[in-house]
């Protein structure tokens, strides 16, 4: 798995590539917490280059949303594959996460 961070119209948008299991995840949550350290609390998740979640992975969604609650505080996930947003339809994660096709259609709301 590989993540890479970047700025975006005051937002910071993590962009994973590969697959978010049990060995991987501890990465991604220690990068998001990284972002929330350093007072970043508009974090985008683009997920284009994700091709399997792992109940490791939505865990850590599901600890950062808890983080990300305050007002002013955004968490979205975009870009998901239909694999992906099978999983999170699965797991009943939809309805709790804001899904956006896009990073622009994500940021366009915020």
């Amino acid at each position: 798995m590989e993540i890479t961070t970047t700025t975006r119209d005051n937002a910071t948008i993590l962009s994973v590539a590969g697959r978010i299991d049990t060995a991987t995840a501890p990465a991604l949550e220690q990068a998001i917490n990284h972002e929330i350290e350093q007072q970043n609390r508009k974090i985008l998740l683009n997920f284009s280059a994700v091709s399997y979640i792992s109940s490791g992975g939505l865990r850590v969604l599901l600890a950062t949303a808890k983080k990300l609650k305050n007002p002013g505080d955004k968490f979205a996930l975009c870009g998901l594959s239909a694999e992906v947003l099978k999983i999170l339809k699965l797991a009943g994660f939809t309805s709790i996460f804001s899904i956006c096709s896009s990073e622009g259609e994500a940021l366009a709301g915020w």
